[in-house]
């Protein structure tokens, strides 16, 4: 599991032509489901985009790394094949919507690790304008609150130690993109209690 979690990186460039089945979409929102929700409201559906078609129509709305302002997103080639879109229904929330967040997030890297095992990268995306959602005319009842964008790997992204506390991740002369991680050290506190 812990060599799982160190292969699952994000990644923003894909060989585009190498299609991701309906199959293989299910079984990630399969994996997505069975994480825990606050309350067990489950309040996440997903619609999946997985045509050469839909997807050209989806990427001009997307903002790809901040880090990297000079880079406007993978180039053609190099594009997602597939797309998960997650969206919150407010029909089954429960409570703060803050709760159904948090479970977001443990979906969101459920999907990421079951895309990794089956050699697919992924990128969770939040920056997206809202013509998106307008596309595929969403009733009211639902809203748009994340995009993962999907496809296998066509980039080498590593973990590197983080220093003089930057974490800003980089792309080197070789295209390798390095993602500054702080150390075991610097994330554990000493218990008062102990």
């Amino acid at each position: 599991m812990q060599e799982l979690i160190a292969r699952t990186r994000t990644f923003r460039r894909f060989f585009e032509k190498e299609k991701i089945s309906t199959t293989t979409l299910h079984d990630l929102i399969d994996a997505a489901r069975l994480g825990g929700s606050a309350a067990n409201c489950q309040p996440w559906q997903y619609m999946l985009v997985n045509t050469p078609e839909a997807c050209a129509q989806v990427f001009p709305h997307l903002g790809w790394a901040a880090y990297l302002a000079d880079w406007p997103g993978p180039v053609s080639g190099e594009r997602p094949s597939a797309y998960i879109f997650c969206l919150l229904n407010h029909q089954l929330l429960i409570g703060p919507e803050g709760n159904a967040l948090f479970d977001l997030g443990i979906a969101s890297q459920n999907i990421l690790l079951t895309a990794m095992e089956l050699r697919l990268g992924g990128c969770r995306i939040m920056n997206f304008k809202p013509a998106l959602a307008a596309l595929f005319h969403l009733p009211e009842h639902l809203s748009l609150r994340l995009v993962i964008a999907l496809g296998k790997p066509k980039e080498t992204v590593q973990s590197d130690e983080c220093l003089d506390n930057s974490i800003r991740y980089w792309r080197d002369d070789k295209g390798v993109h390095h993602v500054p991680k702080r150390s075991l050290a610097s994330c554990l506190l000493p218990c008062p209690l102990s």
